[in-house]
């Protein structure tokens, strides 16, 4: 029902839930600005800028006047770029006229949705999932089916979970490995015991969202497309943002059946035409670099991660995997559901988030977001002298709860 300021909104958007990452961004800052000090662990951007050599190839873009409308899956030579990357760490083989770079990962996977699913289509989506999954294929009108996997499960789908999930209405699967938000990285033996459940199902699109790639710390990636029978029925998305510190460039990218990188070009054709000419310009030294060049990132992530993990295990109450990949703890902290902190009861994990925000000065995005509401996710993507203090003060914090 549309209030009295309501009188323009489209109902699809007032069904659309606002990103909780972003909404604890955002109320971080109006904290921040009324002279409050807070840490914020709630987005997932990291800490480093780009990388010189990837810089110094935009500036030479701008002073070759790339300025100029692209083709809308953008350049060509960007497009040899990608193709290269894929056979290179991929060992996938894809044609120019199977790729597409949108602005951005989050612009890939909604020119997807849009292009691929209708209305009443199901899309199986294993739980935790990233915040815009659920959001953006309820705006292509289709309907997602969460599968949940927990702590005890170390936040994977099982085979045998995602056997019982699919349905004659599935149309799509869509996941991230390695996982935002839990950091959980499938292994080749378990995507290939999901491998052999979807060969029963040959007409369920398998989306393969692998923007956290470059960021693992155990085992080695493995893409969906690379196994047997999933590459003619397998789109993996990617992009710059997080192996290269690239986010607000805003460059991401589809590789897919012809097919359906023709759809989504389609579509990308009318809401936004190609991405930014720098940008892409830019991306083509980023992608034709070895992981050797952004080795320093992955590495102070892997020490962040194991600085901060034995000092959350300290903290009562909270189960803490140990994530294998992206930058991300998904602690388990239904402990404190029922405790009170001062008058403010906690009744869940968006009254404890707000509690350490506003208590505690850390902000951090409550689990509902992501489909698991026990738990919070906690972005380690910053210094080591922060991340000690944050926990300083969220130990602090619930220490306090009674």
């Amino acid at each position: 029902m549309k209030s009295a300021k309501q009188r323009w909104t489209a109902q699809r958007v007032l069904d659309m839930s606002e990103s909780e990452t972003l909404a604890m961004a955002r109320k971080s800052r109006e904290l921040q600005a009324a002279g409050k000090n807070i840490i914020n662990l709630s987005l997932g951007e990291p800490d480093f800028d780009t990388p010189d050599f990837i810089k110094k190839a935009a500036i030479r873009a701008i002073e070759e006047n790339y300025s100029h409308y692209t083709p809308v899956p953008g350049y060509a030579d960007l497009l040899e770029a990608i193709s290269r990357k894929f056979k290179r760490d991929n060992q996938l083989e894809y044609q120019s006229n199977q790729i597409v770079v949108s602005t951005g990962a989050k612009q890939s996977i909604a020119n997807l949705c849009l292009a691929v699913l209708n209305p009443g289509d199901e899309v199986v989506v294993p739980a935790p999932y990233w915040v815009s999954y659920r959001e953006i294929i309820r705006l292509a009108g289709a309907v997602a089916v969460p599968v949940l996997a927990g702590v005890a499960q170390d936040f994977k789908v099982s085979a045998e979970q995602l056997r019982e999930a699919l349905s004659p209405k599935t149309k799509m699967l869509l996941f991230s490995n390695p996982c935002n938000p839990t950091g959980a990285a499938y292994s080749n033996e378990e995507l290939e015991a999901w491998a052999q459940v979807l060969r029963d199902y040959p007409n369920v699109l398998v989306v393969s969202d692998e923007i956290y790639e470059r960021i693992r710390f155990e085992g080695s990636h493995q893409s969906m497309a690379a196994f047997e029978g999933m590459y003619e029925r397998t789109v993996t998305i990617n992009g710059l943002s997080k192996g290269f510190a690239m986010t607000g460039w805003r460059l991401g990218y589809l590789a897919g059946p012809t097919e359906i990188a023709a759809a989504c070009s389609k579509v990308q054709g009318q809401l936004t035409s190609a991405t930014c000419s720098i940008s892409q310009r830019a991306a083509i030294a980023a992608l034709d670099a070895t992981e050797e060049a952004t080795a320093y990132m992955v590495e102070a992530f892997k020490n962040r991660r194991d600085l901060m993990h034995p000092l959350l295990l300290e903290i009562p109450g909270w189960e803490v995997p140990l994530p294998p990949g992206a930058f991300y703890f998904f602690p388990e902290v239904s402990h404190y559901f029922g405790k009170v902190f001062g008058n403010t009861p906690i009744n869940d994990a968006n009254d404890l988030c707000m509690v350490l925000l506003e208590e505690g000065g850390v902000a951090t995005v409550p689990g509902d977001a992501f489909g698991m509401p026990g738990c919070l996710r906690l972005s380690y993507a910053t210094d080591e002298a922060t991340l000690r203090e944050a926990v300083r003060r969220i130990r602090e914090t619930l220490a306090l709860c009674r």
